[in-house]
């Protein structure tokens, strides 16, 4: 469920039993949500919400804080912060005592229209993220506009590339329109952007509904994450700075590019049997100068066989092959199944 208010001040849940999880860079939030709980509150714990603090580690330690509180099965767990506040808090709730309530209350634009709706937790494992998790949903996330108005311009950004994700799976006029709005805004948190980010959790969450546990159409919400994934994890293992939505706009821009090459005059990726279906370059270019006008990068410099084997890593494989995320046109999303090394030789 989706839920949104002006300020955090106006927070409230339902429940009398209460532990907070927040990223120590949003303490001011969290303080006016302890206020608005009360004497519900059991505990509080700030963690250290980085890729290197996503770990098992991590989670054992917030469930350790649970057990001494003496949390009970019957309470909400409440996770503040971005998406991997979520990721870690989701995952703790629901392993402890074999499972507690948690719910959502996203600091990042990131983690308002994406990571922190759906109900996927977990934590990176030997260097892939997010190998080590679960699915259960939160019982609500709460969307506020107040934090955006500190967010620095880079993780605005990386919550852009997301937004933009979820209009190119599901509604070509809304994602024109967010590209209008993110390349007039300049950071700004206007009411009309404010009104995309509400559009864009709504339509994750009715997918997410659809198929709880992407065993269908869900997964059209991993457009580029196959590529984006991979990069991230040569950038952790050359030392690198890329952010997971500057790596998500890469891997959108290299999905469609994939795309073109499957549907090219001659292509042999449908049986053998010639697509009769126009060129999609221009979309790739179309999709590059959109980001590009935000302020997002989409070329990935590093060589395409280098990214192969943390492919092979992806979630969605089955065998040797990924199901990729393309597609053929905004609001047009469709799956291959290829071997990372088929998906390369395409991109060459």
């Amino acid at each position: 469920m989706i839920s949104s208010g002006n300020s955090y001040s106006e927070f409230h849940a339902e429940g009398t039993e209460f532990f907070v999880i927040y990223d120590s860079s949003v303490s001011w939030i969290a303080e006016q949500i302890l206020a608005s709980l009360g004497s519900g509150v059991r505990g509080a714990i700030a963690i250290d919400a980085s890729e290197a603090g996503k770990s098992m580690d991590t989670v054992l330690l917030l469930c350790r804080s649970m057990m001494e509180s003496g949390l009970s099965r019957g309470a909400l767990v409440l996770c503040i912060g971005g998406g991997i506040t979520s990721d870690i808090g989701g995952f703790a709730a629901s392993i402890y005592k074999r499972g507690v309530r948690y719910a959502n209350i996203p600091t990042t634009l990131l983690a308002q229209v994406d990571a922190g709706i759906g109900g996927k937790n977990g934590v990176n494992f030997l260097g892939y993220k997010n190998m080590v998790g679960t699915i259960v949903q939160p019982e609500f996330t709460y969307i506020c506009a107040e934090a955006l108005k500190t967010l620095p311009r880079r993780e605005f950004l990386c919550g852009a590339a997301e937004m933009l994700k979820t209009f190119l799976i599901a509604d070509s006029a809304l994602y024109r329109r967010a590209v209008e709005v993110l390349s007039a805004s300049n950071g700004a948190i206007s009411p009309e952007l404010q009104e995309l980010i509400i559009k864009a959790a709504q339509i994750k969450s009715d997918i997410v509904k659809e198929d709880p546990f992407e065993h269908g159409r869900r997964a059209v919400l991993n457009l580029g994450h196959t590529f984006a994934h991979a990069i991230e994890h040569l950038a952790a293992e050359k030392g690198d700075d890329i952010a997971h939505g500057e790596a998500v706009a890469m891997g959108i821009v290299m999905a469609a590019r994939l795309s073109e090459a499957i549907f090219a005059p001659g292509s042999k990726c449908f049986g053998g049997q010639k697509k009769a279906v126009r060129n999609t370059s221009p979309l790739r270019n179309s999709l590059a100068e959109d980001f590009a006008s935000i302020g997002l990068p989409t070329e990935c410099h590093y060589p395409l066989d280098e990214l192969a084997p943390a492919m092979a890593k992806d979630k969605k494989s089955t065998g040797e092959k990924v199901k990729f995320v393309l597609l053929q046109a905004p609001g047009k999303p469709f799956f291959k199944e290829l071997t990372p090394q088929e998906a390369i030789q395409l991109l060459k």
